[in-house]
Formats: structure tokens, sequence, C-alpha cells
């Protein structure tokens, strides 16, 4: 079964391959070919941080696209907007290998709706390039829950029907309401990425947390918008082989195959 990893993180330098090796890998690229060969993983998703520079985001186009991303790192909590960000953006989504735009509102501080991001909606409806957005619980305390809560991408959504959303970690922990905006809005994907982080026994994990896991699949069920939910794994937090098994007792077989490629290829655009 041919995979797209609809949500990964390239990070540089010594922090970025501790992280790798605490998940059972390395941080370079020749590993990753090798363990995507092994695990037939064909393609993969990089959400932007840090730089909207067009240069910083070169990656081998054989097995990567990406999505620009607006981190704290270009807003500074919303107080610092540059003023060319329209064109700074549209100069990605002009790239072949960029496949949209990457928001990140708890850690900005910023509301979904804030007159901000407006431009950038007409932009990713222009190009037909969705908007991934973080969305639940942050990896730092001093990000706000309130901003990347899922009814916030509801009110978005609504109201700009020509740009597509696509809702990372399906919003996790709110799952009821992630749930509630993926079955009601046309235009909102999701990507099952994130829900794991370190080595993880998948038997033992099933058991001990058996009533989390359960809980996501159930909403996953209930809603039964497997032409919308994307595979992702948020690397290089999890370990690679851990994560789809991870993901395969939550989807049932008979979907794995929209999930874990071709919805990615779809909504993405990313034309394999």
């Amino acid at each position: 079964m041919k995979i797209i990893d609809a949500h990964l993180h390239l990070f540089t330098g010594p922090h970025a391959e501790e992280m790798a090796q605490n998940v059972g890998h390395h941080n370079d690229i020749d590993h990753l070919r090798q363990v995507y060969r092994q695990l037939d993983i064909v393609h993969g998703v990089v959400m932007g941080n840090h730089s909207l520079d067009v240069a910083a985001h070169s990656y081998p186009t054989d097995l990567y696209h990406y999505c620009a991303g607006l981190d704290s790192g270009i807003f500074a909590d919303g107080k610092k907007v540059p003023p060319d960000l329209p064109e700074r953006v549209e100069a990605h989504l002009k790239r072949e290998s960029c496949c949209g735009v990457k928001l990140y509102p708890g850690y900005n501080k910023l509301w979904l709706s804030d007159p901000i991001y407006e431009p950038i909606y007409a932009l990713a409806a222009r190009y037909d390039k969705p908007v991934a957005v973080h969305m639940g619980l942050t990896a730092f305390a001093q990000a706000h829950l309130k901003y990347c809560h899922p009814l916030a991408l509801d009110e978005v959504a609504a109201d700009h029907p020509r740009t597509r959303f696509v809702m990372c970690h399906f919003g996790n922990p709110f799952f009821d309401a992630a749930a509630a905006v993926v079955e009601k809005n046309p235009n909102v994907a999701a990507d099952l990425s994130g829900f794991l982080e370190g080595r993880v026994n998948i038997a033992e994990y099933f058991q001990v947390q058996a009533g989390y896991a359960g809980l996501l699949r159930t909403w996953l069920v209930a809603i039964n918008c497997w032409d919308k939910i994307l595979y992702g794994t948020d690397w290089p937090i999890v370990n690679l082989a851990e994560y789809i098994q991870f993901i395969q007792r939550i989807v049932p077989e008979e979907y794995w195959e929209r999930v874990f490629f071709h919805n990615a290829n779809r909504i993405y655009g990313l034309g394999l």
C-alpha cells in the first residue's frame, strides 16, 4: 500500500537529530529515503516553519511538497506583521513544489477570522491550494488554545467557501468539535498527525489508552467522511513504522487506501 505522509517537519541542527534518535531514526534524507522504501512511503508534505524565504524551502522534489508556514517567527504574536506578507506568500504559491499554506493561530495568538489572514485565504482560493491549520494541543504552554479550537476554523470555512482547509491533528483532543466541523463544511478536510510522541508499543498502547483511541475512532466512524481524512505523522516526534500501525488500528481497513494515499494526493494536488 502506497503512503503519503501529509504532515511532517524537517528541522536542522543537533536538536533535530536528538528528536529523530529518540524515535529510532536519524535526521537525514538518506536515512529517510531508506525507511520510506521499507514502509512504502512515496511522498510527504512538509509543514513550513520559521521562514518565508523561498530559498529556505528547498526539498528533494521526488520526496516532498511543502506548505509555506506562517508561524510566530513570522507574526511575532500578531504584533509585527510583514507589510509584504501577501506578496511573500504568493511567491511560494506560484511554485509547483508548494502545495499550500500552514497557519499556527494558537502560537500567533490570532483568531483565524483576523483581517491579517484575509489576503491569504484569497490567494489560496485563487491558486486552488489548501490552507492547513494547526488545531488542538500545542507544543508550548505559551500558546493559547482558544485560537486553535476547531470551532475557530468553522467560522472561516463557512465564510470562505472557495478556500479549502485542512484541519491538522483532527483538533486533538477536541474530537467532537473537530468531527462536527469536518462533517458540516465541504471545504474542510483533516489530517491524523501528532497523536503519539516517542516510541510506543502499539499493543500495550491500545490496552492502556483504549478510551482515548476508541473516542477518536468513534468520531471518525460517526461522521463517515473518509474522503476527507489524511494520514500524517508530525515527524520527527514519532517512529514511522509504529505510527502506521497506530493509524491502521484507528481507520477501518476498507478506507486505508483513501486515508493513507489518495486523499492527500487529491487534496494537496501532488499529481502522484
